[in-house]
Formats: structure tokens, C-alpha cells, sequence
């Protein structure tokens, strides 16, 4: 597939949004089916997505539901990173591990509370 401004390869832009560590895991996730886009299974890292696509990934820490708001040209820093996608994952759905979700203090905050 051939990039165009306004499609980038989907290993590309997991990434780029730092959904994955390395491009090489990129492509991994891709490849083992855990990426979904607009519902269907992806099974090319060479596929397009383009913004206003949904993707779902099943991560180690949960599915992530992300909706693309932009295509980045380079990996930059996570705030850079994190203005190219919309979380739409339920709440929940990532468990503990959830961005911003505070889960030790909400956790030692709980367990005093039942003391």
C-alpha cells in the first residue's frame, strides 16, 4: 500500500501513537489478528487507516477502542502522541490498567475507607 495524506499504514500509526512499544510489535499485533478496524479483522500492517476509522485492539491489558483523529509523520512525545486518537474503550474494559485511571490511590483510598 502506498501512503497518501490521508491514509497511513496501520503499523505505522500504532507506532507513531505509541499503542505499541516498536514497529516490529506493530506489525506483530497486526499479524496475530488482535486489530480490528471499522469491525473487520486486519491481518496486513501495510493497511490503511485514515481519520475518523475505529480501531479495536486486544492488548495483554485489555481491549482498547480508539477512534483516529489524525495521522502523525513521526513518534513523538505521549502527549504529541496521545492528540492522534480518541479513547472509546468502556469504562472498565482495560481494568487497573486503564490511562489515568489512578488505580493505586484509588485502591488504597477504597481499602481504608473499609476499614
Amino acid at each position: 500500500m502506498t501512503e497518501t495524506a490521508d491514509r497511513q499504514r496501520i503499523d505505522k500509526w500504532l507506532w507513531f501513537t505509541r499503542m505499541a512499544r516498536s514497529r516490529p510489535l506493530a506489525v506483530a499485533l497486526v499479524t496475530d489478528g488482535k486489530v480490528r478496524l471499522n469491525g473487520a479483522r486486519v491481518d496486513a500492517a501495510g493497511k490503511g487507516v485514515k481519520v475518523g476509522d475505529v480501531l479495536t485492539l486486544n492488548l495483554p491489558q485489555g481491549v482498547r477502542v480508539a477512534r483516529v483523529l489524525g495521522l502523525p509523520a513521526r513518534r513523538g512525545p505521549a502527549p504529541e502522541a496521545a492528540s492522534f486518537w480518541q479513547d472509546m474503550t468502556a469504562e472498565g474494559a482495560l481494568g487497573d490498567n486503564d490511562q489515568g485511571s489512578g488505580s493505586a490511590g484509588g485502591g488504597a483510598r477504597s481499602t481504608a475507607q473499609g476499614m
